[in-house]
């Protein structure tokens, strides 16, 4: 009567599965991945079909998630470059250290432009910005030594370490 007034079929209501106890299979897979802990539910259904377990790949993955066993991306190992910057000196005065970098923007035409920024780190002032569309390792230098003439050498000159920074023409 129920199933009437719901208008869904008797047997779905009174449906028992045909699904096996997995309660042993899933020991055994827990068991695999206790044993080989780098090994997925790929590698794990393959060492349950060689044991004779007639399982799908699909119920292999639905256990092997139901028990926790996800692999987890490795973790990026910390660079050292943050290491390094405990060594630094504390900076007293003018021209002592320069950080140097470049900012990329694109103009409303789409074109791309290049600013080289020079900035002194103890006052905070910048004797140079340079926009360009495209540098070259030559541009930087030159930029450098019309600077440096006007202003005066620094003592050291930092950099981000960027792939921009890679030039045979910078290497004085």
């Amino acid at each position: 009567m129920a199933c009437s007034a719901l208008r869904i079929e008797r047997s779905l209501y009174t449906y028992k599965h045909k699904r096996g106890e997995q309660a042993a299979l899933s020991l055994r897979i827990k068991e695999i991945c206790e044993a080989r802990v780098r090994y997925g539910y790929r590698r794990v259904h393959v060492l349950l079909r060689r044991e004779g377990w007639e399982i799908n790949m699909k119920r292999t993955r639905r256990l092997y998630n139901e028990l926790g066993l996800q692999l987890r991306n490795k973790t990026p190992k910390r660079r050292v470059k943050a290491k390094l910057r405990q060594d630094r000196q504390e900076i007293t005065h003018s021209n002592q250290v320069w950080a140097m970098d470049f900012v990329h923007d694109q103009l409303a035409t789409g074109k791309k432009i290049r600013v080289l920024t020079i900035v002194d780190t103890h006052s905070r002032y910048s004797p140079a910005t340079d926009p360009r569309f495209n540098y070259r390792g030559e541009d930087v230098v030159q930029t450098l030594e019309r600077v440096c003439r006007e202003v005066g050498y620094p003592k050291s000159i930092r950099v981000d370490n960027g792939s921009e920074f890679i030039s045979k023409d910078l290497d004085l």
